[in-house]
């Protein structure tokens, strides 16, 4: 591959979360694309990338998507999004200039020993997936927003992003649902060479900010920031104080 020009433009990808589509993130795109060759993968299964692994195997998932972004990029993922973008950067270290988290953990569920979401939440999820996959992440999406001051507004924006594209492949759905519950990448996660910026909302019912310390004994030299008044969708809730955390932190110039 080509050595990049001096005037070309950084790379940040973004990666989105469960159940839904890279629509989510059409208004940061629209505000960086100036300075920032901002690119939006649909995650396997999900909006218009249609093509997912058999089974829906997290080492598939994570090598499908590492092939979609170019070498020493700015790799943020959201939710989901940054539990895959972990594995990225653990295990193609050469894609990822830096690491951002949005609302994201490497272990989402909670357990004796670390804060998350509870096993009976997701149950919840997946029982709901069987009957009906679009009421569940339109359910999805109101928890997206929980706290935010205009929550009602945050929700219709997320609708109105995501609608363009169709819904996603039930297996996907269901299989990425799976990842949530069954992967723990804090020992991964503890040993990542790329700097790493996170960021969370302390109103999150899904990624409960009491995982910052945590994030912080697996890797001291992380930096994580929290948004007093966000939930888990910073980024449409709070898109000013996103887009400067952004370039204060994973984009800023060394």
């Amino acid at each position: 591959m080509a050595e990049m020009s001096k005037n070309a433009k950084p790379t940040l990808v973004l990666l989105h979360g469960w159940g839904l589509n890279s629509g989510v993130w059409q208004q940061v795109k629209a505000t960086l694309s100036e300075d920032y060759q901002v690119v939006t993968p649909d995650l396997p299964g999900f909006g218009k990338n249609q093509r997912f692994p058999s089974g829906y195997a997290f080492d598939d998932v994570v090598t499908q998507l590492a092939a979609m972004i170019p070498v020493q990029s700015y790799l943020c993922g959201w939710s989901l999004g940054g539990l895959l973008a972990i594995a990225i950067a653990a295990r193609y270290p050469n894609k990822v200039a830096r690491l951002g988290l949005v609302a994201a953990s490497p272990c989402f569920l909670a357990n004796a020993n670390w804060p998350g979401m509870q096993a009976a939440v997701l149950e919840q999820f997946a029982q709901a997936l069987t009957q009906n996959i679009a009421l569940t992440i339109q359910r999805f999406l109101a928890i997206q927003a929980m706290g935010s001051e205009h929550a009602r507004a945050d929700i219709q924006q997320l609708k109105q992003a995501i609608a363009a594209a169709p819904l996603p492949a039930d297996e996907a759905v269901h299989g990425a649902l799976r990842l949530l519950t069954e992967q723990d990448l804090r020992q991964t996660f503890s040993t990542l060479s790329q700097p790493v910026y996170g960021c969370f909302g302390r109103l999150d019912s899904l990624v409960p900010v009491a995982v910052v310390p945590e994030l912080q004994t697996l890797l001291p030299k992380a930096h994580c920031t929290v948004l007093n008044k966000a939930s888990h969708a910073p980024f449409i809730s709070h898109p000013n104080e996103f887009v400067s955390w952004l370039q204060n932190g994973l984009l800023a110039k060394e």
